[in-house]
């Protein structure tokens, strides 16, 4: 124990400050340039600002981008460095505002942003499969101010309206959100964060199995202090309240804190716990937003019900990347009671990723059980208006293969092939009886259903112009949990996109 706080102290020593007096904005996961700073990482030909964390901040990026090998790099590469260092860099000194817009229209099989949604989630799976045409378009005003970074982006988006997972109004011809919209406060250790903004807790090539983008619109707290090798962060939020078995209105919170240490040498990991907890007179308990305790210690000292997890991360970089995410949900030990026979609930994930001849692979496998996230107390669960703070899904397994490489005119092209296996667990379903254990699964309840997807992604950026789509054929075996009952599905989508932005000097 000793040696190893003697590690960390040095590592705090050796280490840069997080940031200087000037605030940087985050590049937002949704970013046009995204797809390919994740193929330069795979590839190994950019080092990885933050690993295990998204979205990076832009400052970070700008700095691995300008230490990326050009000179041994193809015309395509090379290209799309510039785009995105010319796109992100900051010519002003002093209080300073950027004003970007963006409209695009696009045209798609359905409205659900992950096709592999398709067919899936219970207890009413999202099964749009009507090809539309969506227009879409955004006003983005960043302010800097010193320490300080202010970021408002409105947009509206006429796919919201048909998308299952949107909780929005449906009822008008556009509909709109608040795509990112926070106040971040940097300083040389640390960092207060409040707003919302997508972020993602683990390997970047899966969602985060506690934090990833998959809900819309989570306003949260969230604060960082350390340094740029060792971190301890925490995010607090309140989800959507709902009505128990009586009719009261519970209020539901989820608090999560992490400690990221990044050592010298190859390795980074996290450590990390997620609480979630709701009552109809309970509140923002401060035993548990406490970014210093330890909150499943704190639950077993004031005996207070929440649903607890815990997790690890784990990335190794090299020629081959190797990385991993664990969750454990809920595991019984003692077996002397009806109760205990509950069957375990998790979440992993584990994969690769790497270069070769100039292309970028990736494979990862993930899987999570039937009653992970589910608690005997069905408002504890991580869900935001339905959708997941994590995974949208629980009860299945993914195997997938991803490779990516540019080519002449910055054209980024990604083909991928997943295998899908989903059982009929849900994280919106209720909770099982004690007297259902004996009958219900750890992993695959009921029929599974399983998928096959072939698909070919395309990126591609012309001046102020991006392109971009993908094209996949489903081969689906025990289609909405039936046996026998088998199907065929093309899924696609194409977009076109025309951005815009201007700096200058505040007032």
């Amino acid at each position: 124990m000793r040696r190893a706080s003697l590690l960390i102290v040095a590592i705090v020593l050796e280490s840069s400050p997080l940031s200087g007096q000037t605030a940087s904005p985050y590049v937002p996961l949704s970013y046009w340039g995204t797809p390919y700073i994740e193929h330069f990482i795979s590839a190994g030909k950019m080092v990885d600002p933050t690993p295990l964390t998204r979205p990076f901040r832009t400052d970070d990026l700008i700095r691995a981008l300008q230490a990326v090998d050009t000179v041994n790099a193809g015309s395509g590469e090379r290209d799309v460095v510039r785009g995105i260092l010319r796109d992100l860099r900051r010519h002003e000194e002093g209080p300073w505002a950027r004003v970007g817009a963006d409209l695009g229209v696009a045209a798609a099989t359905t409205s659900l942003r992950d096709p592999l949604e398709l067919g899936r989630g219970a207890p009413v799976p999202r099964n749009d499969t009507v090809s539309r045409g969506f227009a879409s378009g955004g006003l983005a005003l960043t302010l800097g101010m010193g320490p300080v970074v202010v970021v408002t982006h409105p947009l509206f988006d006429t796919r919201l309206k048909h998308d299952p997972d949107w909780f929005g109004k449906k009822d008008r011809v556009i509909a709109g959100r608040m795509a990112e919209s926070y106040l971040s406060a940097q300083w040389s250790f640390g960092e207060v964060f409040f707003g919302r903004m997508d972020r993602n807790w683990g390997p970047s090539i899966a969602q985060g199995l506690l934090l990833s983008d998959d809900s819309y619109g989570l306003d949260h707290l969230g604060v960082t202090l350390g340094t740029s090798a060792v971190q301890l962060q925490g995010l607090v939020t309140q989800l959507d309240s709902r009505a128990d078995s009586t009719g009261a209105i519970e209020r539901r919170y989820m608090v999560q804190h992490r400690l990221w240490v990044r050592p010298p040498g190859r390795w980074t990991f996290a450590l990390w716990e997620g609480l979630v907890w709701a009552g109809a007179d309970r509140g923002l308990e401060p035993w548990y937003a406490n970014i210093l305790n330890l909150g499943i210690l704190e639950q077993l000292n004031t005996g207070t019900n929440v649903n607890s997890m815990l997790g690890l991360d784990l990335e190794r970089r090299g020629n081959t990347t190797l990385y991993a995410q664990a969750m454990l949900d809920d595991i019984q030990v003692d077996k002397k009671t009806v109760t205990d026979r509950k069957p375990p609930s998790w979440g992993l994930t584990v994969g690769a990723k790497g270069g070769v001849a100039g292309a970028a692979w990736s494979l990862f496998y993930t899987q999570v059980a039937n009653l992970t996230y589910r608690n005997e107390d069905n408002l504890q669960v991580p869900l935001y208006h339905g959708l997941g703070t994590g995974r949208n899904f629980a009860d299945y397994d993914q195997a997938t293969l991803r490779v990516s490489v540019v080519g002449p005119g910055g054209v980024l092209v990604s083909p991928e092939v997943t295998w899908l296996r989903q059982g009929e667990g849900d994280p919106r379903l209720a909770h099982p009886d004690p007297a259902a254990f004996a009958s219900t699964a750890s992993l695959f309840q009921g029929v599974v259903e399983r998928t096959f997807r072939f698909a070919l992604g395309v990126d591609w950026r012309a001046g102020p112009v991006t392109l971009s789509g993908d094209a996949g054929v489903h081969l689906v075996t025990a289609d909405a949990h039936v046996k026998g009952n088998n199907a065929t599905r093309f899924v696609g989508r194409v977009g076109v996109t025309w951005r815009w932005h201007r700096e200058s000097l505040l007032p």
